[in-house]
């Protein structure tokens, strides 16, 4: 049997503070724990919601760079306007602190110093790179090249935005510097790494072991993942001037890896909000009767289960988490979410253009959250999920029952004579909504709620009172006071999903606003006869297709002007003689098969009829072209390009690519009709 937790510590995913939140941060992390924590507070429990700004990235560093500024002036900006959107939804955190603040120096640096002092860390000199132009070290992020996992050439120095797997900069294919653009060299560098590999059977028992059933299988399949390659020690400071000064002896010159120094600024924004509250901080992270909770996405998953639970042990008073409940990505209009290329929702702007529809984007991301794969958002989806469920069903059913309260009794709830069976259909829900909230799907949960809504609009519909107030105006009295007691109920049970429509809901009835979840499980009655509630409102208001349009315009106006930005012209190479024009044999071929290459992004492995012989050519035009609408397509080939092995394949030779006036990746084609294969192109 499972027992309650006596508190519950419930953290969020630290947001970088080099940009605004946009509506992925919303689905992935921020609305699933903002949901959990509402429901619990309902509960009656202690609660513990704590999240604040991650200040010490080196995605900072670098827009402090670009900006020519301070990165102290990015994270304040950014802290401010972050902070302001979180509040701004309805994200109801305990406290939102900073990286930044003294007590999060002061706790992160005494729990290095604790693990320093009992000699939990080993000191090793490696091989790091080193950016020869920029004068320093490249940490993490300061790197991008091809990830040796998947083959995505866009990695960053400590993690594959496109497979999710963590590494190492040096594990990266052709780095280059994302300062200078420079190819780094090595150079040798002193670090204090944490021994993961010594916690491995530890974690192998407590993952693998004990949450086999309980994690998502997400979750429990990267940490598998990771445990059965075999961990390895991980480094925890860094050559940078931007962070948390490693504080012992030695450390000059170097801060705390963010990805050490984060997820204790959960543990040190608790402290802050004990302090506020006059409470004891200790027993909302080392007592083992509370529950505690990452909520993240899947990026952060090895951080949070991997090396942050094994700091928690190598410290050895802390508890660890009881679940990670990381979801997957939300996509915009069936393209990645990308802050640099500002294909984007932004939370702030969203308000400025839907005013007071917080609830209305609350419930879209909800419905379509990415709770067990990438989901996407469209603005298409977003509209007639506002049209077609919140406006026509739950606006529909509570503006039908308020204002036929006032029509016939003044606004008084009437009294009632009759127990529907809609009314024992409505003690389904509590439980239902509660379990899948526990559960952490809150897809399912938000889906019980419009079905209550519905079962609501179905009564009122079947029941018809605007028919029956002649003829049988007793009846209309029960079925008015039933209709009112579902629409109570929806006022709390929609708290967690939709607070703002709630808090909308309460007053219009005239609730107290501490009505709690388990008030309506215990089936009392919260509209009793002589009640009177205020004026009708509409809770949810129609979009038109006009104001769609106007989003969709701005996104198509995003994609010109990226494209734009991303064309380089390249500048005229060094003058050549006609000999060494004469020296190149360009033929004319044919394609007779294509297939793109496993585990890259670009490149296409084909097959080319010269008409001299059959070669393989790797071409990367994998993004341009399908492999089946190319064959059979005439090409102009370089034949005497020197052979070059590419991803362990050979490519005997080139063909050749242009741009139309579209910008699009088009062949030099030669003229069909008069030119054959092996025919050289003079």
């Amino acid at each position: 049997m499972t027992t309650t937790p006596k508190r519950y510590t419930i953290t969020a995913a630290l947001p970088y503070t080099n940009g605004p939140i946009h509506i992925g941060h919303l689905a992935g992390v921020y609305i699933p724990s903002d949901i959990y924590a509402r429901y619990q507070r309902l509960q009656g429990r202690d609660v513990a919601f704590v999240c604040g700004s991650d200040e010490h990235g080196v995605p900072i560093t670098i827009k402090a760079k670009k900006e020519g500024i301070t990165p102290q002036q990015v994270v304040d900006r950014y802290h401010t306007i972050i902070k302001k959107s979180f509040e701004d939804f309805g994200i109801s955190f305990d406290i939102y602190s900073r990286t930044s603040a003294k007590i999060h120096h002061e706790t992160a640096s005494e729990f290095f110093k604790k693990l320093y002092d009992s000699g939990k860390f080993i000191e090793q000199v490696t091989e790091q790179l080193y950016d020869s132009e920029a004068n320093q070290f490249l940490a993490d992020r300061f790197v991008l090249g091809t990830c040796p996992k998947c083959g995505f050439e866009e990695s960053y120095g400590d993690q594959c935005e496109n497979c999710g797997t963590s590494h190492n900069a040096t594990d990266l294919i052709n780095p280059k510097s994302a300062i200078s653009g420079a190819v780094p060299t090595v150079k040798e560098t002193k670090h204090w790494f944490l021994p993961l590999d010594k916690y491995q059977p530890w974690l192998k028992e407590w993952i693998l072991e004990s949450h086999k059933n309980d994690w998502k299988p997400n979750v429990y399949g990267q940490c598998k993942s990771w445990i059965t390659d075999g961990l390895k020690p991980r480094a925890v400071t860094r050559d940078l001037d931007w962070g948390i000064p490693v504080p012992v002896p030695g450390g000059e010159g170097k801060v705390l890896y963010v990805w050490f120094d984060a997820p204790i600024g959960y543990i040190s924004a608790t402290k802050e909000w004990a302090a506020e509250q006059g409470k004891d901080w200790e027993p909302y992270w080392k007592d083992k009767d509370t529950k505690l909770l990452h909520f993240i996405g899947k990026d952060n998953i090895v951080f949070h289960c991997i090396i942050f639970p094994s700091m928690l042990k190598a410290e050895g008073s802390y508890i660890v988490p009881d679940n990670v409940p990381a979801n997957e990505f939300l996509n915009l209009e069936g393209n990645k979410l990308s802050t640099s290329k500002n294909w984007a929702v932004w939370l702030h702007e969203y308000l400025e253009e839907f005013p007071d529809m917080q609830d209305v984007l609350r419930y879209t991301l909800t419905a379509n959250a990415p709770e067990s794969k990438d989901n996407d958002f469209t603005w298409k989806d977003f509209q007639t999920r506002n049209n077609s469920e919140l406006v026509a069903i739950f606006g529909n059913f509570i503006n039908r029952v308020t204002v036929l309260t006032h029509k016939y009794y003044d606004g008084v709830v009437p009294a009632s004579e009759v127990d529907f069976k809609e009314l024992t259909q409505m003690q389904e829900f509590p439980t239902q909504i509660g379990e899948a909230i526990e559960r952490y799907k809150f897809r399912d949960g938000l889906s019980s709620l419009i079905n209550l809504a519905r079962l609501g609009n179905v009564f009122l519909q079947e029941q018809e009172p605007w028919k029956k107030i002649k003829e049988d105006p007793k009846a209309v009295e029960s079925i008015i006071n039933a209709a009112l007691q579902i629409a109570a109920t929806l006022a709390v049970l929609s708290e967690p999903f939709l607070p703002f429509t709630s808090d909308k809901l309460k007053n219009m009835l005239g609730l107290d606003a501490n009505i709690d979840w388990n008030q309506i499980v215990n089936r009392e009655t919260l509209l009793p006869a002589g009640h009177k509630i205020n004026e009708s409102q509409l809770l949810f208001s129609k979009i038109e297709d006009k104001t769609i349009a106007l989003q969709l315009e701005k996104l198509e106006a995003t994609k010109t002007q990226n494209a734009a930005q991303n064309k380089e012209v390249m500048p005229q190479k060094d003058t050549i003689s006609f000999e060494d024009f004469t020296a190149m044999d360009l033929r004319v071929g044919t394609i007779l098969e294509a297939e793109k290459m496993p585990k890259t992004k670009k490149l296409m492995v084909l097959k080319i009829d010269t008409g001299i012989d059959v070669r393989t050519i790797v071409s990367g035009i994998a993004e341009s072209f399908e492999a089946a609408d190319i064959v059979g397509k005439q090409v102009t080939v370089l034949v005497n390009l020197a052979p070059r092995a590419l991803r362990g394949v050979e490519s005997e030779g080139m063909i050749l690519m242009t741009e139309n006036d579209q910008g699009n990746l088009v062949f030099v084609n030669p003229d069909v009709t008069d030119i054959g294969n092996g025919n050289t192109i003079n």
